[in-house]
């Protein structure tokens, strides 16, 4: 089976088949179009791992290489917090106070377990004002953030 047929059955399997809602339909249409892509660019093991890692990242607004902290990555957004402060251009959850603090808002991620209506338990994520961590430069954004469980 290549790469293609078997994204076909995969998506099948969760649902997203060809004869389903609007949504699923364009959403099949959509993955299957970038799979055909990928499939034609001819990538060999070493490549295709290559390829897939940077574009994920790419496509997930995450640097290629270290942020450095220095000037030209900062754009100002003090008039929307009303005090001085700085979003990384490169990494939008990487923000430096006047003082020169910089921190990662997205650092880290609490789960807890909860009950759905019927009382199956899942896995809850969030984030809160305790999701910051302390960035020192360069700065390698990590590629998950730390898991804290809450009682």
């Amino acid at each position: 089976m290549n790469l293609l047929d078997k994204a076909k059955y995969e998506l099948d399997l969760i649902g997203l088949k060809e004869d389903g809602d609007e949504f699923d339909v364009r959403m099949r249409e959509h993955l299957l179009k970038m799979v055909e892509v990928f499939c034609l660019e001819g990538h060999s093991g070493a490549s295709a791992s290559y390829a897939i890692h940077t574009l994920e990242n790419l496509l997930n607004h995450k640097p290629l290489s270290p942020l450095t902290g220095e000037d030209e990555e900062w754009d100002d957004v003090s008039k929307m917090s009303g005090y001085e402060l700085y979003q990384n251009k490169r990494y939008s959850a990487v923000f430096k106070e006047g003082d020169g603090e910089a921190y990662d808002i997205a650092g880290k991620q609490f789960w807890k377990w909860e009950k759905d209506e019927n009382g199956i338990p899942y896995k809850w994520y969030y984030t809160s004002s305790d999701s910051k961590v302390s960035v020192t430069f360069p700065y390698i954004v990590p590629n998950s953030p730390e898991l804290i469980f809450v009682e």
